[in-house]
């Protein structure tokens, strides 16, 4: 009997196949079913350009721009990127935390790498003070969240921390059953960035903790999309509740603080706005999307519009294209479990022909491409900082690691500015 029953493919996803006579009750488990959003997905709360007559219609590929076209955007870069800071100081911190990790001659080439970016971005953050108690910490796509495996490893004799690891995707290899804390908390959001409205996260509308956001090679628009979550969303969602119950905060008007940290914390300056840090890798500029981007502003004070950041992000991909073959040799001997996390070797992905490569021949030596490469991620990395400086941030970009162990070596730092922290009351 069992022979004669039919089987056809499912409406929801045809890769797999149902019995007829069962589709109902299939469909009202099938894993490919739309599942009910979670209460934290706002559609596009954070996607930024809402002026459709902005968005600029499809461009033609770099290796379609004639050689003086070509120049014309080389001249109008140069000009936009003077008085910029092109080469940043180095910033190639470590922590503790991680020091036997980074001494385990167990670990591979490609792992010790990974660990060597991890410690100096832990040592970023400890020397912003961000590393402590009483903190949310948010991963934005996290993978397998190794990242904050290894802050809740350096905060393993501090109290009531909390981690939100942000990812769109489905990951395996996840590191989250690895914490030996029983007292961290950690919770998964799977949903786009675009989509993520923190405030509406149960365990941030519950304890109001001062948020720090991390990242290590946020790619692209990711990046645009995590900061404007941070410090556009969630400060203005917080602010307007705070807003309310006004008349009942004259004993804390003195450091503004109280709604967003728990009693007995020992500093009374740093947290003073919900968003208490930020500390991102960059990686992938070829991936940034002017709809996204939160440096337009910047932009259009420099005399340049979507028609130049299209191009410019495609350009930047030059500042490590002359690495393409040692690279793309690298990756493809990356372990299986640590491909997921290499988010560096993204930059490769970009053809040669999307790139504007093969035009160059003849015009641009390989070091001036690299060059005006590293011009088109600062400009647009600049954008970035001049977003969070409009938005209260003290902001800054640096290295924080050798170009041998990663071609996107750039940090992304910002803390509440010094500014806009009162002065303690004597």
């Amino acid at each position: 009997e069992q022979n004669d029953r039919k089987r056809i493919p499912c409406p929801l996803d045809p890769k797999h196949t149902v019995y007829e006579d069962q589709l109902q009750k299939h469909l009202k488990k099938c894993n490919s079913r739309e599942k009910p959003k979670p209460v934290y997905f706002v559609q596009d709360i954070n996607a930024g350009l809402k002026d459709v007559a902005e968005i600029p219609e499809k461009q033609v590929p770099l290796s379609s721009l004639s050689v003086e076209e070509l120049q014309n955007l080389i001249i109008k870069l140069k000009k936009a990127s003077n008085g910029l800071e092109i080469h940043l100081k180095e910033q190639i911190l470590s922590h503790q935390a991680l020091q036997e990790a980074l001494n385990d001659p167990k670990n591979g080439e490609s792992a010790f790498k990974h660990l060597k970016q991890q410690a100096s971005i832990l040592g970023n953050m400890e020397k912003l003070h961000l590393l402590g108690p009483g903190r949310c910490f948010v991963e934005f796509g996290a993978g397998r969240g190794k990242l904050s495996h290894w802050v809740d490893v350096a905060l393993q004799n501090v109290e009531s921390v909390q981690f939100l690891l942000v990812e769109r995707a489905t990951t395996r290899f996840k590191v989250d059953g690895k914490h030996k804390r029983s007292d961290s908390i950690f919770e998964r959001l799977q949903v786009d960035i675009q989509h993520l409205c923190l405030n509406k996260v149960p365990i941030l509308e519950k304890k109001k903790l001062p948020v720090v956001g991390i990242g290590k090679h946020l790619c692209g628009a990711a990046t645009d999309l995590a900061l404007r979550c941070l410090v556009e969303s969630y400060t203005t969602c917080c602010d307007s509740e705070d807003e309310e119950p006004a008349p009942k905060r004259s004993r804390a008007a003195q450091t503004e603080v109280a709604p967003h940290r728990p009693a007995g914390n020992e500093s009374t300056t740093e947290d003073h706005k919900p968003v208490a840090g930020i500390v991102i890798a960059l990686c992938c500029h070829h991936k940034c999307d002017w709809t996204h981007y939160v440096g337009r502003e910047f932009f259009k004070s420099v005399g340049l519009g979507p028609v130049e950041f299209h191009y410019f992000q495609r350009m930047s991909s030059w500042a490590t294209c002359g690495m393409r073959e040692t690279t793309s040799k690298a990756s493809t001997s990356e372990d299986s479990e640590d491909q997921t996390d290499d988010t560096e070797e993204h930059e490769q992905t970009l053809s040669r022909t999307e790139s504007g490569s093969d035009t160059l021949q003849g015009i641009l030596s390989v070091e001036e491409r690299k060059e005006i490469g590293c011009l088109c991620k600062r400009l647009i990395d600049h954008g970035r900082i001049e977003y969070l400086q409009q938005q209260g941030y003290k902001a800054a970009l640096q290295y924080y690691t050798e170009s041998a162990v990663s071609l996107e070596n750039v940090l992304l730092t910002a803390v509440p500015s010094p500014s806009l922290i009162p002065e303690p009351t004597i």
